[in-house]
């Protein structure tokens, strides 16, 4: 079966180069280092150490706790992150910078996979949440490398996708050390496709042990003080177009009511911030980008984020923060960043990428789900005209935050004993 599989990854390699190339008409880093892609190292990466994989962005605000406390945990260990997206890719270097070496995870070829653990020749390989590559952790188990999964998640769509070859996926898993599940949901999935029962801890989700320093918070009142403190700010962030078909027209009527309201809107990718800025242009506001200024002016109605890696600061300097991916077919980004800030949450009907969290958050009342326009103009406005709701709210997240952390000692142990 692994022939199989390696058979159609090659022959899937040459789509695959043509969508970097398609992607690479609107950003030309999908066109860079692609030697990378084929597991050729840059000259930068350490041999031996750590090798973290964080596929994107959303991976990485998981793993950013977990990399940090690798760092101060084992300060003699080279640690190696990499990714799969430019945009991962980025937010790695932006965030960590010399800290850490960085590359692209290759495409899961066992040439490409050969050559990249011949050169890295890590001590331990981290995993982050769904990421399963078949080679790179059959050929990690032969070269007799530990790997782990952590902050794992399996939905049930890919239950089902599994279970198409029940016996492959069955031995790709087993070769895995240790797994730390978010939820039992995740446990039993995992358990189901044939993960060792006794390889597999519940150990929550890793993103509750996110760090937000104080002066986040410090910055997000700066950035307020100088568009006039006492406007109204409505974040929306990593929006998709489906998002942003909700929340701008949305936001159109809410300033029929609520005119100094100022609409803050992070898209998820930098090729969407183009057309971001139309939607809210075609839409009637009156349009500013952040590449122009770093505040907007008080005539501004709505101030795009048109850089990557400052979506936390623009939710600490918000009143009601929406979290994208939750109108389209994306399943939901990371609901948890604007709660531990204390910032009262929206977030639309599909949650299914944090369906636990999204529930704990709507239940502690630190979150309110909207399923179209017409809600999300209801419940901002509300929150927008209440302080006491918007005070109550932004407490109950930061609770919620506070109460589930512990993920990053359960895995920081798991390391230590592979280690």
């Amino acid at each position: 079966m692994r022939f199989i599989y390696s058979l159609l990854v090659t022959l899937v390699t040459p789509f695959v180069l043509l969508y970097f190339a398609f992607r690479g008409l609107r950003d030309r880093a999908y066109l860079n280092r692609l030697s990378e892609r084929f597991g050729f190292m840059p000259k930068t990466v350490k041999a031996g150490g750590i090798l973290v994989h964080a596929a994107s962005v959303g991976e990485f605000n998981a793993a950013s706790p977990l990399i940090r406390a690798l760092l101060k945990t084992y300060p003699g260990q080279s640690i190696t992150v990499s990714s799969l997206t430019p945009t991962g890719s980025e937010r790695v270097q932006r965030e960590l910078g010399d800290k850490i070496s960085h590359c692209y995870i290759p495409l899961d070829l066992p040439g490409a996979v050969s050559r990249f653990l011949s050169c890295l020749q890590p001590q331990l390989i981290i995993v982050m949440e769904t990421e399963i590559w078949p080679n790179l952790y059959l050929q990690a188990q032969r070269l007799s490398i530990p790997l782990m999964m952590a902050n794992a998640r399996l939905s049930q769509r890919s239950v089902n996708r599994f279970q198409r070859m029940p016996g492959f996926i069955r031995d790709v898993l087993q070769t895995v050390d240790w797994i730390g599940a978010q939820s039992t949901d995740d446990l039993d999935r995992l358990t189901e496709c044939g993960a060792d029962p006794q390889a597999i801890e519940l150990t929550g989700n890793l993103k509750f042990d996110l760090a937000t320093p104080a002066s986040l918070n410090e910055q997000g009142a700066a950035l307020r003080s100088r568009w006039n403190s006492n406007r109204p700010v409505l974040v929306a962030g990593s929006t998709h177009e489906a998002d942003e078909s909700v929340v701008i027209p949305a936001f159109v009527e809410l300033l029929k009511n609520l005119p100094d309201t100022l609409l803050i809107l992070v898209p998820r990718y930098p090729e969407r911030f183009a057309r971001a800025t139309q939607l809210a242009q075609a839409a009637g506001l009156r349009t500013e980008l952040h590449s122009q200024g770093e505040a907007c002016s008080e005539k501004a109605q709505c101030f795009v984020i048109d850089t990557i890696g400052e979506l936390m600061t623009y939710y600490a300097c918000g009143d009601v923060a929406f979290v994208g991916g939750s109108f389209g077919d994306q399943g939901g980004h990371n609901a948890l960043e604007p709660a531990a800030l204390g910032k009262a949450v929206l977030l639309g009907p599909n949650m299914d990428n944090a369906r636990e969290i999204a529930s704990l958050l709507s239940k502690t009342k630190a979150a309110r789900r909207v399923t179209n326009q017409q809600d999300f103009r209801q419940a901002a406005e509300q929150i927008l005209t209440s302080g006491v709701l918007r005070d109550s709210m932004g407490q109950a997240g930061k609770d919620l935050v506070e109460m589930n952390k512990g993920a990053l000692d359960l895995t920081l142990k798991a390391v230590e004993k592979l280690l």
